[in-house]
């Protein structure tokens, strides 16, 4: 009897996670959805309940999870600065203390597990693009600690479980990434932006809008994921995946405005704290180890993220002209 692959994914109703949880449905394993629904949200997972291969618990993963899996996903963490910082320490312990209890848990069941690590391990980087071989430029003391230093201790913690237990792991350096699901009020500049436009605000810049990102569509990434997860175990990471095509944050900004046609004007703030001014992945690692590389541009992507948040709003708006709380 053919017996389906049972795929834990912490974090499973947040942005990624969520589009993660449906990958892995439709390649035929079965998903246990964990998350504690501090930032992750049950709409983006709705269409997945009642599905014979879904399952939803919800379970804070600082605490010991005792299930049976072969594969597990660690998504769980807040990943925008306004969420993130919202409660920093319990940010640092779902990275740290959430580390070890996924790496005891695959320990204990002899489960290969993935670190959704991020670009923010390389802080404000002094070296452009950034490769995998980088070491950083953090700030260990700064608004942003809780995030990029909780993230560098998870991949230590992965390593060393790695070269103490043998156990298999997987390291993905995940760069900037946008699409449908994304949270509304995340403070990341693609929904912000966007948001902005939809709703004709004036879109906010940081500094003169001349800092750099690479926009990865979310589509993108998830492929790079299963393709990282099917390698052989040997193959450790951490590889970065993102879009190396690179943009101003100006450049973003109007072409958001052109995309949504919207009358918006552009206004310009002080940069905020450790605010990195070019951040770029150097992915030949991926495209050597994976065959893997972004296949959606720039202004496509927008496309579909602009029309998923065009009907989240007119959704909201529908709700609070009837009165309806939510």
């Amino acid at each position: 009897m053919h017996l389906e692959k049972r795929v834990l994914v912490t974090g499973g109703a947040g942005f990624l996670g969520s589009h993660l949880c449906e990958r892995l449905i439709e390649a035929g394993a079965q998903v246990l959805c964990v998350d504690n629904f501090f930032t992750g949200a049950h709409q983006n997972v709705q269409a997945l309940v009642g599905h014979p291969l879904f399952e939803l618990i919800r379970h804070d993963i600082t605490f010991p999870l005792y299930v049976e899996v072969d594969e597990i996903y660690n998504f769980a963490c807040p990943a925008s600065p306004i969420h993130y910082q919202r409660d920093p320490v319990q940010t640092t312990k779902t990275s740290v203390i959430g580390a070890i209890n996924m790496l005891g848990l695959a320990k204990r069941v002899k489960a290969r597990i993935f670190q959704a690590s991020t670009s923010e391990v390389y802080g404000d980087p002094q070296i452009h693009p950034q490769t995998e071989d980088y070491w950083g430029n953090v700030n260990p003391i700064g608004f942003r600690s809780c995030y990029d230093e909780g993230k560098r201790c998870a991949e230590t913690l992965f390593l060393d479980y790695r070269r103490q237990h043998g156990l298999p792991v997987k390291i993905c350096r995940i760069f900037n990434t946008y699409g449908p699901r994304m949270h509304p009020n995340d403070g990341r500049v693609v929904s912000s932006f966007i948001v902005q436009a939809l709703t004709g605000r004036d879109i906010t810049v940081f500094g003169e809008g001349q800092q750099t990102r690479s926009f990865c569509y979310v589509d993108d990434l998830i492929d790079g994921f299963m393709k990282f997860m099917a390698t052989p175990s040997d193959v450790i990471g951490p590889v970065n995946l993102g879009n190396p095509d690179e943009f101003t944050i100006i450049d973003l900004a109007r072409m958001v405005i052109d995309l949504t046609g919207s009358a918006s004007k552009i206004v310009y703030q002080s940069l905020p704290h450790d605010d990195p001014k070019q951040r770029q992945p150097d992915i030949a690692k991926a495209r050597e180890l994976l065959g893997w590389k972004p296949t959606v541009p720039l202004a496509e992507g927008l496309k579909r993220t602009i029309a998923y948040f065009d009907r989240l709003l007119s959704d909201r708006r529908a709700r609070e002209v009837a009165g309806i709380p939510g």
